[in-house]
C-alpha cells in the first residue's frame, strides 16, 4: 500500500498547511542536525528546521549526500523568505512498507499515482487579507493541538496570488507551488463563506 505524503482531508474545516519538497539537507552544524536549509534540484536554499518526530529517521536512515521528498510545514513573513519545518521523510522504499521489488517506478511516477507533485503544498484555512495591486494573499491557519501553552498555535501564510474581496472572511482550500522561496497559487476551491462582509469599493 503506497502511503499517500498528503494525507485526505478528514473534516470539511480542517486547517492544515502541509507540502512535499525534493532536495538535500545540509545542517548548520554537524553537532546540531535539526537546523539548516534544503537545497532544490535547481539549488535554490530554503531555510529548515527538523521537528522532533523527524529527527530520529533523520539520525537513523538520512544519507546527508543524497536527495529525499521531504513532507513538510510552510511558514514565511512575505513572499521572499521561505521558511520549512520537516514532519517526516517520504521514501515508499526504504522508510514505508512497501515492498522494494514491486515497480520500481521512479518517486515523481508515484508521487502523480497520488494526484501530487515536488514542491506542492495544501493549504487550507481563512482568508484574511487580499492585495490586489501585489497580487497577494494571507491566509490564516489554526493549529488543531490541544496545548494551549504552544507559542505560534495560529500563523497566517502569504501566498502569490488573486483572490476576490468578496471571498474575505471565507474557509479556502487551495493548491499552491513552491517557486524558489515563494508560494504560488495553482487553484482554489471555496469550502464556506463563514463571514460574508459587503466589500465597498
Amino acid at each position: 500500500m503506497l502511503k499517500n505524503p498528503i494525507p485526505k482531508v478528514t473534516n470539511k474545516l480542517q486547517y492544515r498547511a502541509i507540502g512535499i519538497v525534493n532536495g538535500k539537507f545540509n545542517p548548520h552544524d554537524s553537532e546540531e542536525l535539526n537546523r539548516g536549509y534544503l537545497t532544490d534540484n535547481k539549488g535554490e536554499k530554503i531555510e529548515t528546521v527538523i521537528l522532533g518526530k523527524a529527527l530520529s529517521l533523520l539520525k537513523k536512515h538520512i544519507d546527508l549526500k543524497k536527495s529525499y521528498f521531504w513532507i513538510v510545514y510552510p511558514k514565511n513573513k512575505n513572499t521572499q523568505n521561505l521558511h520549512l519545518q520537516v514532519a517526516g521523510i517520504w521514501d515508499p522504499y526504504q522508510l514505508n512498507d512497501f515492498a522494494n521489488n514491486s515497480s520500481q517506478k521512479n518517486f515523481s511516477k508515484l508521487l502523480e499515482e497520488l494526484d501530487l507533485k515536488d514542491n506542492y503544498f495544501s493549504v487550507r484555512g481563512v482568508l484574511v487579507f487580499v492585495n490586489s495591486q501585489k497580487k497577494e494573499v494571507v491566509i490564516k491557519i489554526c493549529s488543531a493541538s490541544k496545548l494551549q501553552n504552544l507559542k505560534n498555535k495560529n500563523f497566517k501564510l502569504v501566498i502569490k496570488g488573486e483572490l476576490s474581496l468578496e471571498l474575505l472572511n471565507s474557509f479556502v482550500s487551495l493548491d499552491v507551488i513552491r517557486d524558489g522561496n515563494s508560494l504560488k497559487l495553482l487553484n482554489y476551491e471555496v469550502i464556506e463563506k463563514n463571514l460574508p462582509k459587503k466589500i465597498i469599493s
